[in-house]
């Protein structure tokens, strides 16, 4: 990484730097997307593409755009098997990307995060093979419970789009967690269920409006209006620099619930709701913390 002591008159400014992390890692990155040779289990996960190409790419957004602040990491095992659950926002998924690189580059045993994706994200050429190369998974029980059972650090973002395309105006308030489909699989894999509260994405892509017939001819969950797309093009698509943190709660053990706790309703809708208002009352306290968005 650059010296931070070198002087401004002769480091590239940032916008440089990742354009050269950028077009560097191009030649190779394209080469090896849709190669099998280096993925190390059948979802195609290349962990020696992640740490030499696309950490590169990443790290730089991380540690100078965003300037992310991550707090309890001594949460997350060295080893063996977890859920984390966090809220998801800021119209692209940039979220799920930092908070891979939070766990990678700082946690203690720098552990790969093998984060549950949407259909949407298979569905599109390159970027399926990108997600692939990352470690995403397709998010259905069975991926998810075998990722698990094979000692895995699994992220879930159970908002789902409804999270990822929330208005501005409803910035931080938390969505339906789907129908609780991650207790259930804590509950029954008995692995450890890991909160995790994000601040600072919500703003880096103000949501104003959205456009439903552009999302039904683009065939996707909603097409966003903010103030610079698209009314600015491509680039209308630069992400507003807000400062991020991410903070990890305690984890919430399953292994001493009753034998078909999974299947019960009631148990699997208290454990969910459980772990959301654990999110959004973390969230609450981080934003009454923090000071301008910007620092």
């Amino acid at each position: 990484m650059p010296d931070e002591e070198t002087s401004s008159e002769s480091s590239p400014s940032f916008a440089t730097e990742l354009l050269q992390e950028i077009l560097a890692t191009g030649v190779d990155l394209f080469g090896r997307l849709s190669s099998e040779e280096n993925a190390v289990d059948d979802f195609g996960f290349d962990p020696d593409l992640v740490d030499e190409l696309l950490m590169p790419v990443l790290r730089p957004l991380y540690e100078k755009y965003f300037r992310v602040e991550v707090q309890g990491l001594e949460h997350l095992p060295a080893d063996g098997s977890a859920l984390l659950v966090a809220n998801h926002s800021g119209t692209l998924p940039l979220d799920a990307l930092m908070l891979q690189v939070a766990v990678r580059d700082h946690h203690s045993a720098h552990r790969h995060l093998r984060m549950l994706a949407a259909d949407l994200a298979f569905s599109l050429p390159v970027v399926r093979d990108l997600a692939r190369k990352l470690g995403h998974v397709r998010a259905c029980p069975e991926n998810a419970e075998r990722l698990l059972v094979e000692g895995e650090l699994v992220g879930v973002m159970p908002e789902g789009y409804g999270g990822l395309g929330k208005s501005f105006e409803e910035r931080y308030r938390l969505r339906r967690f789907g129908r609780g489909g991650f207790a259930a699989l804590a509950l029954r894999t008995g692995r450890p269920v890991i909160p995790c509260s994000i601040v600072g994405a919500e703003e880096i892509y103000p949501m104003i409006g959205e456009s439903r017939t552009l999302a039904r001819m683009l065939k996707l969950p909603y097409f966003p209006i903010t103030p610079t797309f698209p009314l600015f093009g491509v680039l209308g698509l630069i992400p507003v620099p807000t400062k991020w943190t991410i903070r990890f709660d305690p984890p919430v053990h399953t292994d001493g619930f009753p034998p078909g706790a999974a299947d019960d309703p009631l148990v699997v809708e208290k454990l969910a709701t459980e772990v959301k208002d654990t999110i959004q009352h973390r969230i609450n306290e981080m934003l009454q913390e923090r000071g301008s968005l910007f620092s």
